[in-house]
């Protein structure tokens, strides 16, 4: 699996005024971007909260990357030190990974940060998977050139989930967007047998011009996420402000929900079931 997402370094606004950790500056942040999947290796993100004052570009951004923290996962039996790696694909361009210890559903995964003198920790649970049943290309009219995607899945009548649909279009997208309203509670839904349609989500930093909709041409990977409340809470809060303040890379407050503990952030563990949809080529 590839970075599903990485909004948090250009999000969390506080009153600093510099990225660093010094006495003068104890307002800054640890920012956590982290997660395992089922069949997967946990990934993380750190950075050093943004100041309100800070100008929010791809450098700035980079700025504030912090890749000299000691992180350690644990299933309370085994425990693993991740490693750091540049990935020029991405914005920010650093990840620190997982290669011994894979998600497996019902597991409890506990997360610490060592970084100067500051320890930041969180616990996750991944949920069962659940599949998706299929995934298709939709025209509203079929001499259109764009359409929507939408899925089909199960969901089970004796379990609680919570859902997160994301996409990634291959080439044009190097990492996993969550939806726009992708993010759903198994208690809005009135029969077992779902049908979404899926909104392309906002990309932090993109090469092209953002549109909604997908189109033909695209090679897309739907992924349907099962996910614990806390990363329901915290996704849609990330939506609300979006919404709010009507940009993707500056919300309007810092009201993100978190379940880290000495920062903010997300640690996240998710069931995964991931198709592939291929559009008409372009005319």
């Amino acid at each position: 699996m590839k970075k599903y997402i990485l909004f948090l370094f250009a999000l969390i606004l506080t009153s600093c005024s510099k990225d660093d950790f010094s006495e003068q500056n104890l307002e800054s942040k640890v920012v956590v971007e982290g997660w395992i999947e089922e069949g997967d290796y946990a990934q993380v993100l750190l950075s050093s909260s943004i100041p309100v004052t800070g100008v929010i570009d791809s450098t700035n951004v980079l700025s504030h990357v912090i890749r000299s923290a000691k992180i350690t996962i644990s299933d309370g039996q085994t425990s693993e030190v991740l490693r750091v790696k540049n990935d020029k694909n991405r914005v920010p361009p650093f990840v620190y990974f997982g290669s011994t210890l894979k998600g497996e559903a019902g597991k409890e995964y506990s997360l610490k940060i060592e970084y100067l003198n500051r320890i930041v920790t969180a616990i996750t649970k991944i949920p069962k998977s659940v599949k998706l049943k299929s995934a298709e290309y939709i025209k509203k009219i079929a001499t259109d050139t764009t359409g929507y995607i939408f899925v089909k899945f199960d969901d089970p009548l004796d379990e609680k989930n919570y859902y997160q649909i994301a996409t990634k279009i291959d080439v044009e997208e190097p990492i996993f967007v969550p939806s726009f309203y992708g993010n759903l509670d198994d208690k809005n839904f009135t029969k077992p047998e779902v049908s979404v349609q899926i909104n392309r989500g906002v990309l932090l930093f993109p090469k092209t011009k953002f549109t909604p909709y997908f189109a033909d041409g695209d090679l897309i990977h739907v992924k349907l996420r099962t996910q614990n409340k806390d990363a329901l809470d915290f996704w849609n809060s990330w939506q609300n402000e979006i919404v709010n303040s009507k940009n993707p890379i500056y919300p309007a407050n810092a009201s993100l929900k978190s379940n880290i503990k000495g920062g903010i952030g997300i640690w996240a563990g998710y069931g995964q079931s991931t198709l592939v949809v291929k559009t008409p080529p372009k005319k």
